[in-house]
């Protein structure tokens, strides 16, 4: 499969392409000195690229389909995932996954939305777009979590919530907002991570937490900039003034005290290493529940109601 280069990456991929081409004649041709000042100079462009890069060209890197998506990270920083199906109400929703599984020994329970890497898997998934019967299985899982006192982490990764009419009559508004109203009083404590599109109720469903963290190329906003376009404008055309005017980056939503914490990823983005990715995620992970377990249920509930209700004032 060829590789999927970003419009603003060219630059990298190309250099980078001229040091494969010249490794297939170093064996003949002392050429290391030119290789050596080109992989340097790639480094330096990628520093460079990355450190400056616009809100569209973050959603475009959000969107990467070599991206870690949930089930990726669980399978490389988690034990023992016991996977749980359907909302005993409706039926299973592909769209999220979810269930117990141990973070370094530690039992917890993952609930994170999921899309496919190809035009099969993504049919399957729906493109990561939740039904309601989704919603009310993660509501389910957070529920089996409380029972057991066992710590939530949610992973946020989707273009939105299925907009189907089937989906309006199934309830979609009201299992979104149940999700918003139950969340809120988990007695247990709760981590939300933006791992990839957080677009509007679709990620929220599931995005109220004790904590919300945030990857550092992916995106949250009420509206996707397409859509946030096509409104304003008439047009996709302007995508990427409405990227900007969104604000919808990891740093603009630290600084609007929405997220808490930036979760950096490999230079290049968290499809460039995967494990890296990963791994970086675990240790910040670790981290964040090792204080909110210190926390009383009570208090838990005190302090991740009066957080959202900050936000709204």
């Amino acid at each position: 499969m060829a590789k999927i280069v970003l419009d603003f990456e060219k630059p990298v991929f190309d250099l980078e392409q001229k040091i494969q081409e010249m490794r297939k004649y170093e064996g003949n041709v002392d050429i290391s000195g030119e290789i050596n000042r080109l992989e340097k100079k790639v480094h330096q462009l990628r520093e460079s690229v990355y450190a400056n890069l616009t809100r569209w060209q973050r959603v475009q890197l959000a969107r990467h389909p070599d991206r870690p998506y949930t089930l990726d990270y669980i399978e490389r920083i988690m034990d023992d995932f016991v996977e749980l199906y359907g909302d005993r109400k409706y039926g299973d929703d592909k769209a999220i996954v979810g269930g117990f599984a141990a973070l370094d020994g530690e039992s917890v329970m993952v609930i994170g939305q999921q899309k496919g890497r190809d035009t099969k898997s993504n049919v399957y998934r729906n493109f990561g777009m939740m039904n309601p019967e989704g919603y009310r299985k993660a509501l389910r899982l957070m529920k089996l979590a409380e029972k057991f006192k066992r710590p939530v982490i949610t992973m946020l990764d989707t273009p939105g919530a299925f907009p189907g009419i089937e989906a309006e009559e199934r309830g979609q508004a009201e299992a979104i907002a149940r999700n918003l109203f139950e969340m809120s009083k988990l007695k247990v404590p709760v981590i939300v991570v933006i791992i990839g599109e957080g677009a509007s109720g679709g990620a929220l469903g599931i995005g109220v937490g004790d904590r919300i963290l945030m990857m550092e190329n992916a995106w949250y906003s009420v509206i996707s900039p397409e859509s946030c376009s096509s409104i304003l404008w008439r047009s996709w055309d302007y995508k990427e003034q409405a990227a900007e005017a969104l604000r919808l980056t990891a740093p603009d939503l630290v600084e609007q005290k929405i997220v808490d914490r930036i979760i950096k990823e490999p230079l290049g983005g968290a499809h460039r290493n995967p494990q890296e990715a990963a791994m970086i995620l675990k240790n910040v992970l670790l981290e964040e529940l090792k204080l909110l377990s210190k926390l009383k249920p009570e208090k838990l509930v005190e302090r991740r109601i009066n957080k959202f209700v900050q936000m709204n004032g």
